[in-house]
């Protein structure tokens, strides 16, 4: 009983290291009182004192709606602020540049068509890659940017119109509109003339050799679908009716995807982007739409005076 109440041996000294150990052990191993390096506890405290100076220095201790600001006034927001006010002084007579010349007048100009590109380039990773994709190949439903087929036209007046007025746009009087309609759904067409149709739109685009369906379909597509697509299925880019002929196609040219367009018609929107990018934004879009492959040239503008005849004498 005696022997329970001496108090028990404290830690003991490792004889090979000199240490003492820190009085406990597990199956037989002890655990030595090894002091930490001098310079790890300098480094240590040295770490200690740059946080707190760190601390009252810059923005770091959080509050209830915001952090301390530190005594040198600085924050990420603040060098944010001064890079973009530094990268606007830069750009300023650029967008001057582009802001007084008329688009279709850009190419006269390289060095101004490249500066327009690039931030068309820029622009467009923000707003169209939604619809459009990174590489402006469109998907389904989604036009294709790069390709020369263009159902309201693909100049650098055509592109700027459309982007300002969007597609579809409700509350833009100049919005692009086009209105086809549901064959199908409003019973101006029957089930079996539908399909008569989409073979003869299926022989115009190369995908079927003439039929039959394909030549009952031709007269019914004169009569309902000529008027805006034209008599070949050329397409009118006054009425935004696509070219039927070349085997490009929105929603898909297959007989099952033709049908449901020809029974509940299509109608696409884009945003009116006037009314939330500015001019010159919408500008250097057109310009980097342009280059991607499938640009076309702006229309020859008519002389307004002809020159004067010359007549021999």
């Amino acid at each position: 009983m005696a022997d329970d109440l001496k108090p028990a041996p404290g830690p003991r000294v490792d004889a090979p290291t000199g240490t003492s150990t820190v009085g406990h052990q597990w199956d037989g191993i002890e655990e030595l009182d090894t002091p930490m390096p001098r310079w790890w506890l300098l480094t240590f405290y040295a770490c200690i004192v740059f946080a707190i100076g760190y601390a009252i220095a810059y923005p770091a201790i959080p509050l209830a709606n915001s952090a301390t600001k530190g005594l040198l006034g600085w924050s990420s927001q603040g060098d944010l602020a001064t890079e973009l006010a530094g990268e606007a002084a830069r750009q300023a007579p650029i967008k001057l540049a582009l802001a007084q010349l008329p688009i279709e007048q850009l190419p006269g100009n390289p060095q101004l068509l490249r500066a327009a590109e690039r931030g068309g380039k820029s622009a467009f990773k923000v707003h169209c890659v939604q619809c459009h994709g990174a590489g402006a190949a469109g998907s389904k439903g989604y036009p294709n940017l790069n390709d020369d087929d263009w159902i309201w036209g693909g100049d650098l007046g055509a592109l700027q119109t459309t982007l300002i007025n969007g597609i579809r746009h409700p509350g833009n009087n100049e919005t692009r509109v086009s209105q086809m309609p549901a064959f199908g759904r409003d019973e101006i067409l029957q089930k079996n003339e539908i399909s008569d149709v989409v073979s003869h739109v299926r022989v115009i685009s190369g995908q079927d050799k003439p039929s039959a369906a394909a030549t009952r379909g031709a007269a019914l597509f004169e009569a309902n679908c000529a008027v805006c697509h034209g008599a070949a299925g050329k397409g009118n880019r006054e009425l935004g009716a696509p070219n039927l002929s070349d085997a490009i196609w929105l929603y898909g040219g297959d007989r099952a995807t033709l049908t449901t367009t020809i029974v509940n018609a299509r109608g696409g929107v884009m945003p009116a982007w006037g009314a939330r990018l500015d001019p010159v934004t919408i500008k250097m879009l057109a310009a980097y739409v342009h280059s991607l492959g499938g640009g076309e040239a702006n229309p020859v503008v008519a002389i307004a005076a002809a020159e004067p005849e010359v007549t021999s004498q």
